[in-house]
């Protein structure tokens, strides 16, 4: 046997596949070479195995290879080759697919005899030229395997040899970079251990600003007022139920055509991003507006019911729930399980039949609590009774697909003045049905006009529970969805919810009454509020123009797929929804059960810091004698730099402050500073606090002449006066003055 060359590849300037020098041979023992690298590496090929001539050869009989071979296959793969004569000896070298009758392909099986015998019956019948055929191929071929099953076998190991060296330098140099990192980190250890510590205390302080503090299990770290206060759902992103939502939803819209669902939405919700659902897009150009459809409106078609599904419930239920997941933490497990007990009686005014979902997500986690492990399906948690106002048949008969066991009314009932102040005529009035929680979203601001707002709102209030009924107002986040949020608050505090200071109220009944005032009842804002007094960011009633800072609040849930497709978006499942809310408890003052006091001594305790009264409880409990309401609420996401935090806080004694809280102050409170969020109560304190600028506006009329609107001068300046005592150091007089005495001009001149 000749000697042969073999070229080992050493460097990426080489070809692809194959190309050695290797001596002359016959074409049969070259194509028997390929061959066997077919049989021996499947479809790849070692990087230089074959010649160049060889290599033609390949991409004549198989095409190009797919992969190099790499060192881990080679090393595997030519342990096996020299075997190929025992191995594929009962292996079947001649498949056919043909397509059966059932329209699957069968393989049909036949062997070389077959065609042997159909040679030799082809030379009986007549064929003179099959006497002169050659030698078959195949014969050729396994004579020139056995010519170069020497030289193959070299080429193989040869390639072996240089794949293990390869290795075993690869893990030279692996070691080598590890015993340099162990040596890094001894040279790390000897340094000095202040500064060690420095560097790893900035470091898990970045790593803090990542992960969410909400969902990576930080209770051993956060302190437990600090847990108590936090707002929002745990996880903090909303995933709508699969299996009460998201699926009946899809089989209800899977009849509808998604292009004629898209063009219905984009028309009825204002266009792209539909802002005239519950989404709220904030544009200069975009003019505030309410819900395009309502739940209590009568008419509805088919299109405009799948629309209302779609588009407007996944944010209903998001602001539902996290209103009342709210409601439940500020209340207690004690109230809620309360509830549950009695048999809960829940209205939705708004939503379709999305906050009582929503409200039955929060009874199922409070009884999976009370009942650990998996709940069978045979003591399912006391829903109670529910009802959900749908004034279209088309709306109603989609919701009774998502709810059982539900009431549906085309309206609520109206409301009667003398239920809450009874006269002699109505000494006795009718009973009627009362709950224990209604949850009304976006229900105020399609009523054009303010007493109706105020009769609807007292009209749900009458419909609460005295004896603890929760009501919840929501509507959208923004200016106006907060004036009308601000509105409601301020009639019930006026006339229905006594506080220490104004018990009383007077009655529109005549001022010649001896029954002019009479008192109010018990009850008390649950959230976002920590005080009972005016609302520092709704100074003048009304609508205000230019308003740039309201309370309003941020949470984000995953879009379903359905909405996703009505978007058209790909890329981003999820949607920021923001809304304005308050929600109040009837009959039930907790300032007076539980003894504590909100204003400016509740401001001012907060603002020392609770961080050292609960060293001796649990993370999970709440010190004794310290109650979550009588924190300050964050009601901005908060400022982090360098060194501290600035919290923009609504206090207990009605003002908005700033409170900055520096890593000198508190580590503590630094850290739980840095992972608050917009929406916390904070307990932990400050260093230094100054009274923030808030930008509420002017309230707007109709000037007499030429129905040009001009600011009011009486309420610009009580704006600028009430807003903060900085209107002397912000010019704010200086502005108003001049405004003052442009208008005394122009009418002067219209004289």
């Amino acid at each position: 046997m000749e000697s042969i060359t073999i070229r080992v590849p050493s460097g990426s300037d080489e070809p692809a596949f194959g190309q050695n020098d290797v001596p002359a041979r016959t074409p049969a023992q070259m194509e028997a070479i390929v061959r066997q690298a077919r049989r021996t590496f499947g479809e790849t090929l070692p990087e230089n195995f074959l010649s160049t001539q060889e290599f033609h050869i390949y991409e004549r009989l198989y095409g190009p290879p797919s992969a190099n071979t790499t060192d881990e296959d080679l090393y595997i793969l030519a342990g096996v080759e020299f075997e190929e004569d025992e191995v594929t000896e009962d292996i079947p070298r001649n498949v056919l697919m043909r397509e059966g009758k059932d329209g699957k392909l069968e393989e049909i099986v036949y062997e070389e005899e077959d065609v042997e015998e159909a040679l030799q019956y082809n030379t009986e019948q007549g064929d003179e030229s099959m006497d002169d055929r050659v030698e078959p191929e195949e014969d050729l071929l396994e004579i020139a395997r056995s010519e170069t099953q020497e030289e193959f076998n070299a080429r193989v190991e040869s390639f072996r040899a240089a794949a293990a060296a390869r290795s075993e330098n690869w893990k030279a140099g692996e070691t080598g970079l590890r015993q340099k990192e162990d040596l890094r980190i001894e040279d790390a250890k000897d340094q000095d251990s202040a500064v060690l510590e420095q560097v790893v205390e900035e470091d898990q302080e970045y790593i803090d600003e990542e992960e969410d503090g909400y969902d990576h299990g930080d209770s051993v770290r956060t302190h437990p007022l600090t847990a108590a206060g936090r707002f929002g759902t745990s996880p903090a992103t909303i995933q709508l139920p699969k299996d009460t939502v998201v699926d009946p939803t899809t089989g209800l819209l899977a009849d509808a055509s998604n292009k004629h669902l898209s063009e219905v939405a984009h028309k009825t919700f204002g266009g792209p991003g539909l802002p005239n659902s519950t989404a709220t897009i904030m544009k200069p150009d975009l003019k505030q507006a309410p819900v395009a459809l309502e739940a209590s409106q009568f008419r509805m078609g088919e299109m405009e019911g799948n629309a209302f599904l779609a588009a407007v419930m996944p944010g209903a239920y998001a602001a539902s729930l996290s209103t009342l997941v709210e409601v439940r933490k500020r209340l207690g497990s004690d109230w809620l399980r309360g509830v549950m007990r009695k048999g809960a009686r829940v209205l939705d005014a708004g939503a379709g039949g999305a906050a009582v979902l929503a409200w039955r997500e929060i009874l199922k986690a409070e009884w999976e609590s009370l009942h650990p492990g998996v709940v069978p399906h045979d003591k399912p948690p006391p829903y109670g009774k529910s009802t959900v106002v749908t004034g279209s048949p088309v709306l109603r008969h989609r919701a009774s697909k998502l709810l059982d066991n539900t009431t549906f009314i085309p309206r609520l009932p109206d409301y009667d003045p003398s239920r809450d102040h009874p006269s002699l005529e109505h000494r006795n009035p009718q009973p009627r049905n009362q709950y224990d929680v209604i949850v009304a979203p976006h229900t105020l601001w399609t009523l054009k006009e303010d007493y109706m707002r105020k009769n609807q709102i007292q009209n749900f209030w009458s419909l609460l529970d005295p004896r603890g009924g929760v009501l919840v107002l929501i509507e959208k986040g923004v200016p106006r969805g907060f004036e009308l949020i601000a509105g409601a608050r301020e009639t019930l505090l006026k006339y229905h919810v006594s506080s220490p200071g104004a018990e009383d109220v007077e009655h529109v009944i005549g001022d010649a009454s001896e029954n002019r005032f009479g008192p109010k009842e018990k009850g008390m804002i649950v959230a976002p509020c920590t005080n009972h007094g005016k609302c520092p960011m709704y100074i003048t009633a009304g609508q205000s123009q230019g308003r740039k800072d309201y309370c309003h609040f941020l949470h984000r849930f995953i879009r379903p797929p359905y909405l996703q497709r009505i978007l058209g978006v790909k890329d981003r499942n999820h949607e920021d929804i923001k809304f304005s809310y308050v929600a109040l408890q009837r009959g039930v003052d907790q300032r007076l059960d539980l003894d504590f006091e909100q204003g400016h001594p509740a401001t001012e305790a907060a603002f020392e810091g609770y961080e050292h009264a609960g060293d001796d409880t649990s993370p999970s409990r709440v010190p004794p004698g310290v109650s979550t309401l009588t924190f300050p609420r964050a009601i901005l996401p908060p400022i982090k730099r360098h060194g501290h935090v600035i919290l923009d806080l609504c206090t207990p004694s009605g003002r908005i402050e700033r409170w900055t809280v520096p890593k000198s102050f508190s580590k503590q409170a630094y850290r739980d500073a840095r992972k608050s969020k917009w929406g916390d109560l904070w307990a932990l304190g400050a260093k230094t606090r100054v009274q923030r600028n808030i930008r509420v506006g002017l309230k707007k009329t109709k000037s007499r002449i030429k129905n040009i609107d001009l600011d009011e001068p009486d309420d610009a300046e009580d704006d600028a006066r009430s807003g903060k005592d900085y209107a002397a150091q912000s010019g704010k007089r200086k502005k108003t003055r001049k405004a003052k005495h442009k208008k005394r001009v122009f009418m002067g001149n219209d004289e």
